[in-house]
């Protein structure tokens, strides 16, 4: 990945995070790293644990944000979410993944303006 796109990357998490505490989220963690893949971002929903992945698109060109977690992804998240899960020792807590969707449009200005949109319980636990 160039520095442009890990740079564009890093943005849209932090983007992400801050829109995620608006909506009464606190963070847990973020970039947690497993052997299993990377989450993005952990969090708390009042008595849900969230795993949520980012994705941001400066166009649609190559396809929506939402559309861009593949089952794949969603196995690799799903094996890093229960190794989180057992790491910290929670068992019987409700747990959710959501992906959220970063669109950056051009304002009139010229400058770029965020658009994001939370797709809660985007995907059930895969790990098969």
């Amino acid at each position: 990945m160039s520095g442009t796109q890990q740079q564009f990357g890093q943005q849209s998490e932090l983007l992400a995070a801050k829109f995620l505490v608006k909506q009464g989220y606190k963070i847990l963690a973020s970039n947690y790293c497993t052997p299993a893949g990377e989450i993005d971002i952990i969090a708390r929903d009042k008595d849900v644990i969230v795993f949520a992945e980012v994705k941001a698109r400066r166009s649609d060109r190559y396809g929506s944000p939402e559309k861009a977690i593949t089952k794949t992804k969603q196995r690799k998240i799903s094996m890093a979410a229960l190794h989180y899960l057992k790491d910290q020792r929670l068992v019987n807590v409700k747990a959710r993944f959501d992906v959220i969707a970063i669109r950056m449009y051009k304002a009139n200005n010229g400058k770029r303006k965020p658009e994001i949109t939370i797709l809660k319980n985007a995907f059930e636990l895969a790990y098969y």
